[in-house]
């Protein structure tokens, strides 16, 4: 695609920013990134100051005054699709999330980026208006690949199962088709000892904790992850990757008797990002972006499959 100088992107909705990171790991100048929350726009261009930077519901945007660029990353809402949200998805805040799709074929339109790499959750390919919104891609002249991956086999210690579009101008869909890497397990980025932790005893959480961390110390011995999920039964082994890290942290580490949350320090090196990243000093809105984010290391997987094939 791109020959003899460095590949440029814009990032919409691009949160704090782990798609930007991991596109710049991969050698992408981003150029351009926009999102609706200040605090996230904030954070990212503290972590990305040589990138423009916009404040904006991107519904309302001048496409016209972006720059050229060779990629468009775009990571639309997903809180109207995905499980997560435990309530029905046919509310008026959820519509309004999914809408926010519409602005990538708004962007596209303007600009007819030669690539763009779209990053959803599964259930965001049953949106009654997905089929609609897919053929407005082709319309505009884009062949597309619906790709699905779980970011536990391209470098991240977590569960994480997402959808990936991959917009091409191209006569044909471009599959994109990433080798599967050994595991990471959690034990990787926990952190094990015993100090410098506010520790509770398991004996004074709720029966379903207890009864949870009874069932995984039989299945994983003294020291697991529980997670709080309301199907959850046992617990995790740190030596396989961490369930799914969301914007509200429900696993905590598990050491004999011991219990504690894991920290922020430790869900945003589940999401692989650096242990420099300067995030803001309100944890709740650390803990949404963190768990809003692309894994870096996944999206860097991905930029250089484009990179190299597209």
């Amino acid at each position: 695609m791109i020959k003899n100088r460095v590949a440029t992107a814009v990032d919409l909705f691009a949160g704090a920013g782990g798609t930007s990171v991991g596109a710049t790991l991969g050698g992408v100048d981003v150029l351009w990134a926009a999102n609706h929350n200040a605090l996230a726009v904030e954070t990212h261009q503290r972590n990305h100051p040589n990138t423009t930077h916009v404040t904006q519901d991107l519904h309302q945007a001048d496409w016209s005054l972006l720059p050229k660029h060779d990629i468009l990353y775009a990571s639309p809402c997903c809180q109207g699709h995905s499980r997560a949200r435990g309530k029905p998805h046919n509310d008026y805040h959820s519509d309004k999330s999914r809408s926010t799709a519409w602005a990538v074929i708004s962007c596209l339109e303007c600009h007819k980026t030669p690539v763009a790499l779209i990053e959803n959750v599964i259930d965001f390919k049953k949106w009654s208006l997905y089929p609609i919104w897919l053929e407005a891609l082709k319309a505009l002249g884009y062949a597309v690949s619906e790709n699905t991956f779980n970011a536990k086999h391209h470098g991240v210690p977590q569960s994480r199962n997402r959808l990936i579009l991959l917009a091409t101008r191209t006569r044909s869909p471009l599959p994109i088709q990433l080798e599967k890497e050994p595991l990471i397990g959690a034990s990787s980025f926990l952190d094990l000892s015993i100090a410098g932790h506010d520790w509770d005893n398991v004996a004074n959480r709720v029966p379903a904790t207890r009864k949870r961390v009874a069932n995984a110390r039989r299945d994983h011995g003294d020291i697991f992850i529980d997670s709080a999920y309301g199907s959850a039964t046992s617990g995790h082994s740190i030596h396989a990757p961490i369930p799914t890290i969301t914007t509200v942290n429900k696993h905590s580490l598990v050491i004999g008797d011991k219990i504690r949350p894991i920290t922020i320090e430790e869900i945003a090196a589940a999401q692989t990002f650096p242990a420099n990243y300067n995030w803001p000093a309100s944890k709740v809105a650390t803990k949404a972006f963190i768990g809003n984010a692309v894994p870096p290391a996944f999206a860097k997987r991905l930029t250089d499959y484009v990179l190299q094939y597209a």
